[in-house]
Formats: C-alpha cells, structure tokens, sequence
C-alpha cells in the first residue's frame, strides 16, 4: 500500500490508509493507547485498541519523536463536527498494524509538542535539529518559504531576471573592514558582502536583474537584529528616471509579499501577531527631517546626520500614528555614509539613496548609482580608495551604462518583522554568528 499523508485523511473516511511520521505524543487512557502522528502535512490522532495485539505491543513501546509507519481505518472522530485545527482534526485512525521505522535513542531535552517551547536562544539554537519539530517554530519557515516564493514572483511580473553571482571575490565590495578574508589557492580572495558589482553587470546586459542569494558581513556584532551570514534579495533596474521609480517598485513588492503572506499562512500566523499596516503608499522623508521629527516629538538628539537603532524605532512609531503604515523611507542620506558608487544629490553632500524601515528596523538600503565612468573614478578617489583595486567594475561603464539603481534587503529581517519575532537568529534555520559555527 503506497503512504498516505495525514492532510488528505480527511477526504478518506471508511478506507484504509498506511502513514507514516513522527510521534508527536503518546497518551495511554485506560486500556487505549492514543498517538498523535506528524508529519510535513499535519498532525492526526491515532487510536489502538487490545484487540489488535501485534500492533498494541508495538504500540506500548513507541515514544515522542520515534519515527513510526502505522496502517488503519480513517474513522471521523466521535464529537467533532469540523477538521478545527492540526492536533483535534475531523478524522482519527483506527490503527491494525504500527512498526517501528527509527527509534529515539537517548533522552529528549524537552517536550516539542508543547506549543511553546520557551527557550533560550542557545539552547533553541544548540538543539536546532530538534527544536524546528515544534509546530510553532516550524511554522516560522513555512512562513518564510512565501516570503522567497513571493519576492521571486514579484521580481519576475516586473521583467526582472533570476541571477545567481560569485560569492568568492577579488575586491571587497563595500570597502572598510567588515569583510572575511580567505586563502584562494596561492591569492587572498574575500567573502562577497554584497552581489552589488555583478548585479549592475546584469543591467548593462538584462536592463532588470534580481538575486536571492548570501552575502557575509564580518561585523563582531552581538545584537538580536545582525548575524554574519544572510539571504540577502537584491535588485538592479536600468532606465530610471530618479530614485523615486525604485521606492516605488519596493513599495510594490513588499505589498504582494505581505499580501500574500496573510492569504497563504493563515494557520501557520494564528500564533504570532498578524495585523499589517501597508498603506497604498509608503512615507516618505529626508534623513534629516526624520532627525528633526524625533527631536521635536520625542526629545532624541543625535550625533552628525545620522539614525541609530533607537532612533529607527521611534520615527517606525511615527509612521504608524501619522500613516498608518509599517514602512517609512528615510532618503538623502550623506555621501560620507554611502558607498562610493551611490549617485550625489543636487546638493552635492547628500546621495541620491534611502533606507526602508519596516516595524522599527533597516529592512533594506537602496538609491540610484554613479553610471558616468568619470564621474564614478572620482568617487573612488573622494572616498579614499584606489581605482586600480576596482578596474574590472570602473570597465563595465566604459561600455555604455543607464541611470540605474536598486536595493538590497535583509529576507530574514523582514520575515521577522513579519512574526514579531525577538532575534533574526529565529528565522535562520543555522544562524552564523560570532559565537555560533555550529551546527
């Protein structure tokens, strides 16, 4: 008999069925024994009576988290008028036969069917392999699966194309410091800190690209919001007219990730905040505005032209009172704080860029880009850095370049945003941090 996922049983009542999964738990009552079954579908109660006593015995000696194959009659369970959720379904499998496919072979560190586990970060993370089996901190991938899905959609209803660049690299990309230097054979070689050189490749070639891929950030940071390797989904678009047309295109793509978020993941939200404010169109301010909104409202002064996380969450704040939305662009940041390749104002001491705050956070940095080759050199020149060290990237705008820009977003920060989660270590299945290389 071919196996029959749990999420289909309900369509089978009076018929046979052979699952196969995990035990979730075990509950004796009496002479019944009860085993709820998972797997990737869903979670189905199993009954075993003493009159099957081949499959009782096995029964008894089966445990949360042995993996387990059981053949039964789909039986709609006594009392229940609807399938109401994963764990109390419409259906409950009357059990002929149970074999034990795996066993656990030392003791749990926890129960994983509660619904929440409340644990530390490091123990969550130091028992990463077991705790994704609880079905909340499941659900939190399942959510960011949509989150990939959608962003790949979006880029490609808008003529963007799928590209995948090198993560091995001559140059650090961003200059500074925050880069991993590694051992190239008989070179030194860096960890890419973002596709940002090929990604405007593609525009001279595809006019729109698009990548979902990891970036490496060699920043000692101990923060809930940083981590040292992330899935960054970044974007190039050529033709622009101002930066104007790529916040206009962010807004769109973070409209149909939400959208479609809260249509697609109803279950998988019931047990986190899931009230979104996107309004039609996103506030849009200058840096410095939003430095003078957050000392007249709120009494915050600040250091040079700049926002720090503090202030990131108080002007978020701001936007949900006055707009009623989530997100909030900060623009016109100073040329001092963007890299050299980020195109300068009309007043020259500010760029042509922005920020996206989502819910208190940097989710994305964006702007139009430097496409004259001369203009671009002196922009190397003006940030204290050698044109020699950039002459395969100085080479693609002598070959004929459109104004263009683009973004680049943290993926796990927004999906945490999305949960209301407290760590970004949360989102990522096996965060890289400065303590953490394993598991």
């Amino acid at each position: 008999m071919k196996r029959t996922l749990i999420g289909e049983t309900p369509n089978l009542i009076g018929q046979e069925v052979k699952l196969a999964g995990w035990v979730n738990t075990r509950r004796d009552h009496g002479k019944l024994i009860f085993i709820d079954l998972r797997d990737r579908s869903g979670v189905v109660q199993m009954v075993i009576i003493p009159d099957k006593p081949e499959a009782y015995q096995v029964a008894k000696n089966v445990r949360n988290e042995y993996v387990i194959e059981v053949t039964g009659l789909v039986k709609k369970r006594p009392g229940s008028q609807k399938k109401e959720d994963s764990l109390t379904g419409s259906v409950e499998i009357e059990a002929s036969d149970v074999k034990i496919i795996s066993e656990v072979v030392k003791e749990l560190p926890f129960d994983t069917a509660k619904k929440e586990l409340d644990l530390t970060i490091p123990t969550l993370l130091d028992n990463r392999h077991l705790t994704l089996r609880n079905k909340k901190i499941n659900d939190i991938f399942k959510i960011y699966d949509q989150v990939l899905k959608s962003y790949g959609e979006v880029m490609r209803q808008n003529g963007f194309l799928e590209i995948k660049t090198p993560k091995i690299v001559s140059a650090a990309t961003e200059g500074g410091a925050n880069f991993f230097k590694i051992k190239y054979f008989k070179r030194e070689a860096y960890l890419a800190q973002s596709p940002q050189f090929y990604k405007q490749a593609g525009v001279g070639a595809f006019e729109r690209v698009f990548e979902v891929g990891p970036v490496f950030r060699a920043e000692p940071h101990y923060t809930t919001r940083h981590v040292n390797e992330y899935i960054s989904f970044d974007a190039e678009m050529g033709f622009i007219e101002s930066f104007s047309d790529i916040m206009d295109l962010l807004e769109k793509v973070m409209r149909k990730i939400i959208k479609d978020v809260e249509a697609n993941c109803q279950g998988e939200l019931a047990d986190y905040p899931s009230e979104f404010l996107v309004p039609s169109r996103f506030p849009r301010i200058k840096l410095t505005e939003a430095l003078e909104i957050l000392k007249k409202e709120y009494g915050k002064e600040t250091m040079g032209v700049d926002i720090d996380p503090e202030g990131e969450r108080l002007i978020s704040d701001w936007a949900q009172k006055n707009y009623n939305s989530d997100f909030i662009f900060l623009t016109h940041y100073p040329v001092s704080a963007r890299p050299f390749y980020t195109m300068p104002s009309s007043d020259p001491q500010y760029t042509e860029s922005f920020d996206l705050i989502y819910r208190g956070v940097e989710l994305a940095t964006g702007g139009q880009r430097i496409h004259n080759v001369d203009q671009l050199i002196a922009s190397i020149k003006r940030h204290r850095l050698n044109p020699k060290d950039f002459e395969d990237y100085i080479e693609i705008f002598r070959l004929g370049m459109p104004p263009h820009g683009g973004w680049g977003l943290g993926s796990e920060r927004l999906a945490q945003k999305i949960l209301g989660l407290k760590s970004i270590k949360e989102v990522i299945l096996f965060p890289r941090d400065v303590r953490r290389l394993t598991p």
